[in-house]
């Protein structure tokens, strides 16, 4: 982008600024519910700085503007703000402030710092305040700039909605609602205000889609002991959504009245709210009106926990969805160098083969297929104009992912195109070690994914190896790729969403070696925390596999794995082949499938 367009927009940002006395504006990458993808309409940071990154926080004065981004975008947003007069701050580097300390440092007593209070988190927000204190700084978080500036800007994202039947989800919206309102009355509550779209989509048992790959739509729940809001834009609600309200006394609201709902409360007594999930706006104005009890939203447990119907479906759909992935596999491994094929073609062809699986929704995620050295870069993705060609050597790896009605999938194979080296197959082997023995895990109830991590981690560590991501992640229904509140980590941060790993709750299994500039390795299934045997010593747990797909034994080398972990290889494939085969009606794909699932010694 020409940097003279930026530093015009720049200009006008500024001529706003003075024109509501604000000294400082800050925008960072994110919509009003903090959601994992922003809608082009909420891009404001990219649109006055350049950057397109996914994570960035943009902040201009009348005289200086700044960019803090992490490290994955050191390079690419040094590039595209180049020329722009804006200045690029190195997140977690040494001596490099951050926000709060420039802000502290550079804020003269008196100033107003602006931005649009929908989009900054509470915790932002409330952290400004008090590094701010000192300097007296009064804020200004009412008015979005943009709307001003950005005159060709998208549309808020509009989509209809949808209606999930009762039969689909295992639980009415009313007997959630019904668990729900017992939180409220444990908490000593009046009301909750709901704000995370993903909870919300799953106590109304409704979906829509101003998400990307989130099946959600932007919304916010108000409840009392009797009554239940709903506010949505009101042209994403269909004949049968309204019919649905009306049926089960959902009273819709508009999307944007949420504030001046909040302003017009009446006694509303104590509000539970969970602090983490309301953007600093909804917050303020709650806060302004009434006494709020800061408690976790129920929900976030409450639907992490999977009913029977919804482990039911689940299963099901990722056995389908496994399918796909080796026939996928199978194309791939017998086609490369016969055909040409680079990662965003190959992305392309997986992608449409998910689209054609029976009660497709949309990918749960953007699919990652990366080649080589590219591997080891794990927020990589192709484009269309930006990608490797494939060739019959090295490795490929798929980090791919659907929703259909009935559940979410997520699941990463690295496939072995041609030749490749001892120490390659060393990495690969290591990695397969340590996902197949948190796999099989058996474990007193109580443990946290923390607890657990070593088993997946401990391989790689072995090798005096890292990867700099956790083991794994919680998987909606028919919902975000990404949930809470449990996870599968070592390390723990002070404020981090947690929770004991319980029966019916699904997990990432995915450890890795990534190397720069040579390769990559992920092998993830997704687990099923099911109960075990019960004795004197306790409630026992572990997993139930999720994901049934080989893996390549072009890169598995038995000198470094136990007799325990060739037979729990063995035993995974004897099941994959066992389950998936059944599900493909190509014979000559059968026969390969059996042939990468053959035992090894």
């Amino acid at each position: 982008m020409e940097n003279m367009v930026i530093k015009e927009r720049l200009k006008k940002l500024r001529d706003s600024m003075k024109k509501y006395g604000i000294d400082y504006y800050m925008m960072p990458t994110s919509d009003f519910h903090n959601s994992e993808y922003a809608a082009d309409f909420f891009k404001v940071r990219e649109y006055f700085c350049g950057f397109t990154g996914s994570n960035g926080t943009l902040v201009v004065s009348l005289d200086w503007a700044g960019i803090w981004t992490d490290g994955r975008y050191f390079i690419q947003c040094a590039k595209e703000i180049e020329g722009t007069g804006v200045t690029m701050y190195r997140m977690a580097d040494a001596g490099v402030p951050t926000i709060s300390e420039y802000l502290h440092d550079n804020m003269t007593k008196g100033q107003v710092l602006g931005f649009d209070g929908r989009v900054i988190a509470t915790s932002l927000g409330l952290s400004l305040e008090k590094a701010l204190e000192d300097n007296e700084i009064s804020f200004k978080y009412d008015r979005d700039l943009a709307e001003e500036v950005w005159t060709d800007r998208p549309q808020l994202p509009c989509h209809d909605m949808y209606v999930l039947s009762d039969e689909l989800c295992g639980k009415s919206f009313k007997e959630k609602l019904a668990d729900v309102r017992k939180h409220m009355k444990d908490n000593k509550c009046k009301a909750h205000l709901l704000c995370k779209l993903d909870d919300i989509m799953w106590l109304t048992n409704l979906r829509g889609n101003d998400v990307e790959c989130n099946p959600v739509a932007l919304s916010y729940a108000y409840m009392t002991e009797d009554e239940f809001y709903l506010f949505v834009q009101g042209k994403e609600v269909t004949t049968e959504v309204m019919d649905y309200c009306k049926a089960n006394d959902i009273i819709l609201k508009d999307y944007h009245e949420i504030v001046s709902f909040i302003k017009g409360l009446s006694n509303p007594g104590k509000v539970m709210c969970d602090k983490k999930n309301v953007n600093y706006t909804v917050f303020r104005t709650l806060q302004d009106k009434t006494e709020i009890a800061d408690v976790k939203d129920p929900t976030a447990l409450m639907k992490a926990m999977k009913n029977e119907t919804e482990l039911k479906n689940i299963r099901e759909v990722y056995l389908r969805d496994s399918a796909a992935l080796v026939k996928f596999m199978y194309w791939v491994k017998t086609n490369v160098g016969k055909i040409p094929m680079n990662e965003y073609s190959a992305a392309m062809h997986l992608d449409k083969m998910r689209s054609e699986l029976p009660g497709y929704i949309e990918l749960s995620f953007p699919t990652i297929s990366a080649y080589k050295a590219n591997a080891a870069m794990m927020h990589y993705e192709a484009t269309e104009s930006d990608n490797a060609e494939i060739h019959p050597e090295g490795m490929l790896l798929v980090d791919s992912g659907g929703t259909y009605m009935g559940g979410t999938t997520d699941v990463t194979r690295t496939m072995v195109l041609g030749p490749i080296s001892d120490e390659i197959k060393k990495h690969y082997t290591h990695v397969c070690m340590g996902m197949l023995r948190l796999a099989n895990a058996n474990f007193l109830h109580g443990c946290y994914g923390r607890n657990l991590d070593i088993l997946a981690r401990g391989p790689v560590w072995n090798m005096d190896m890292d990867y700099k991501c956790g083991t794994g992640h919680g998987i909606g229904y028919m919902l975000n790729v990404h949930e809470g509140p449990h996870n599968i980590r070592w390390a723990f941060r002070e404020g981090m969403e947690d929770h004991q790993l319980e029966k019916g709750m699904i997990v990432s299994d995915e450890p890795g070696v990534y190397i720069a500039d040579s390769h990559g390795i992920r092998i993830e299934n997704i687990l099923e925390v099911a109960e075990g045997n019960c004795n004197s010593d306790g409630q026992f747990m572990h997993f139930d596999q999720l994901t049934y797909a080989p893996i390549d034994l072009e890169a598995i080398d038995t000198s470094y794995m136990e007799k325990s972990d060739i037979k729990a290889l063995n035993d995974y494939h004897a099941a994959v082949f066992e389950k998936v085969s059944p599900l493909i009606e190509e014979p000559e794909i059968v026969e390969w499938l059996k042939d990468q699932t053959r035992p090894v010694e």
